[in-house]
């Protein structure tokens, strides 16, 4: 059974190479959030460490996903007692760098860690290795949860294999550019509505090197609207609650996902 989930999208201003900074303004966003009774919040993408800060500095702040950075994010989680995901550059044990997005649960448990598989431009590619895709998801509520970077929401198959395989909530933290804002205003509800699901979208505000963040921070529902939205360029702590009824008369109400499942039962791909 679902039980209703309270989402906090954190849109923020970046703070690039201001990891303790970062944490505190974190703490302080998590605080508001419980007392607003949310269960989860969202940041955006790179989070801890600034999104366009150059190779360099990427590798030099890139931390394993059990490192310090996951243990000051977890302390945070059980002190406020909810739920963080929060994007971070990832160094696996081969020492290759990663655009990664972690949950921690209310406990201060890690319960999921995403690697972007698609790299946006230049800027992406210089910094980060792709991560493979595949499908991994947490449970809260009664709700499962899986996770997208920014870039991948905008390829269909992503939020299609992941509403495949089981997914109710796909939570997206990014780093959108204000060119790009129909990705939040029109690709992030198509995505909700194709496969009827919810799609949780954290963006930044703002400026970072060459970078003019677009905010619209959202929240689209399992029939295409957008539950709420943030500003363009204001910092908000955006709330949601998602709707286990609402959820079950959109697939009730939209077959593209049991079709899509029935297609690919009798086709599988070779």
């Amino acid at each position: 059974m679902k039980h209703p989930l309270t989402l906090a999208l954190y849109q923020c201003p970046p703070g690039p190479l201001a990891v303790d900074d970062n944490l505190q303004r974190l703490n302080l966003a998590a605080q508001q959030a419980r007392q607003r009774g949310a269960d989860v919040l969202v940041c955006p993408e790179m989070f801890l460490t600034g999104y366009a800060i150059g190779a360099p500095a990427v590798q030099q702040l890139a931390q394993p996903a059990d490192g310090a950075y996951a243990n000051a994010v977890a302390a945070i989680a059980r002190q406020q007692n909810l739920a963080v995901v929060y994007g971070y550059p990832e160094r696996d044990a081969q020492g290759v760098v990663f655009n990664a997005a972690q949950w921690i649960s209310a406990s201060g448990e890690r319960g999921l860690n995403y690697r972007k598989t698609h790299l946006f431009g230049a800027l992406d590619r210089n910094q980060f290795s792709p991560g493979d895709p595949g499908y991994a998801e947490v449970e809260l509520k009664g709700w499962r949860i899986s996770l997208l970077i920014c870039y991948d929401v905008e390829f269909p198959e992503n939020t299609r294999r992941l509403a495949l395989a089981g997914a109710d909530l796909i939570v997206v933290p990014t780093a959108n550019m204000s060119d790009y804002n129909f990705v939040a205003q029109a690709v992030v509800p198509v995505r909700a509505f194709e496969n009827q699901v919810y799609v949780a979208y954290a963006n930044y505000i703002g400026q970072e090197a060459n970078l003019h963040y677009g905010g619209l921070s959202n929240v689209a529902g399992p029939d295409g609207r957008l539950l709420a939205q943030a500003s363009p360029d204001q910092q908000q702590l955006l709330l949601v609650t998602l709707d286990g009824a609402q959820l079950q008369t959109a697939r009730q109400q939209q077959t593209h996902l049991a079709e899509a499942a029935a297609y690919q039962a009798a086709c599988p791909l070779r």
